[in-house]
């Protein structure tokens, strides 16, 4: 099989998978491995994907970023199970930090938990969280990105280091085993790194479509997280894959 055809048959196969690894192209194809990773470096020459430790991912703009309302309104009903699950982790008297996100924000609206304390850099759960007496709202402060309407910056991340929280609920755009969790904005990746490193806990919350996904800034390794929280219609040999590397799935 020349090696046009077999590239071609390679961005079929990115379409129905979103990633795929070296070894099983290898065997797919009955060619070497390193075969393969030749054809991988061509391809993300030309634009048609993206290379992983181990194997490739979709060609999508690692940088695309969605804004606020475009999440707001996809995937709803996914967002709210995954919210009600993490606001059942939240007990009495916790001190939590909540990402700011459309998941984040329906974590929010979901908790039942008394007298705790919430750290955000949310408007718009502040604005949720504020008519709530039996809540201590902590807002981080920082520069407003319209686009996400999240608090970034330096001053965000200098008032986090203040604090030590029992649990943290993070949002991400990629979940990957070789690239760990990603967001397509450097200064947010920031700024969630600095709300990780004060929490005891950490956990993803994420919808099963942000699995082998990859976007530009890394937050942290797959296995700097407690737990990552999702929906049910993952597929099962991936929650295989991430149980396998020691990550826990929380699917209810």
């Amino acid at each position: 099989m020349f090696a046009e055809v077999r590239q071609e048959k390679i961005v079929e196969l990115l379409k129905q998978k979103s990633s795929i690894k070296v070894n099983e192209l290898a065997e797919i194809f009955n060619v070497s491995e390193s075969t393969i990773r030749r054809d991988l470096q061509d391809m993300e020459v030309k634009g048609l994907l993206m290379r992983t430790h181990g194997g490739a991912v979709e060609a999508k703009k690692t940088s695309f970023e969605p804004t606020f309302k475009e999440k707001e309104d996809k995937k709803h009903e996914e967002k709210t199970t995954i919210a009600k699950i993490a606001a059942s982790m939240i007990e009495d008297e916790d001190i939590i930090i909540l990402d700011s996100g459309t998941t984040t924000l329906e974590i929010a609206k979901s908790i039942e938990a008394k007298n705790i304390t919430v750290v955000t850099n949310s408007i718009d759960i502040a604005s949720v969280l504020s008519n709530r007496d039996d809540v201590e709202l902590i807002v981080t402060g920082g520069i407003l990105r319209k686009n996400t309407r999240a608090m970034v910056g330096h001053t965000g991340e200098v008032t986090l280091k203040n604090f030590r929280v029992d649990k943290a609920f993070i949002g991400a755009n990629g979940i990957s085993l070789e690239e760990g969790i990603t967001t397509p904005n450097f200064t947010e990746a920031q700024i969630k790194k600095a709300m990780m490193n004060v929490a005891n806990k950490v956990f993803i919350v994420a919808d099963s479509s942000k699995f082998n996904q990859v976007s530009f800034s890394v937050i942290c390794s797959i296995r700097a997280v407690t737990a990552i929280i999702t929906n049910n219609d993952l597929d099962e040999a991936v929650i295989k894959d991430f149980q396998d590397a020691g990550v826990e799935i929380i699917i209810k």
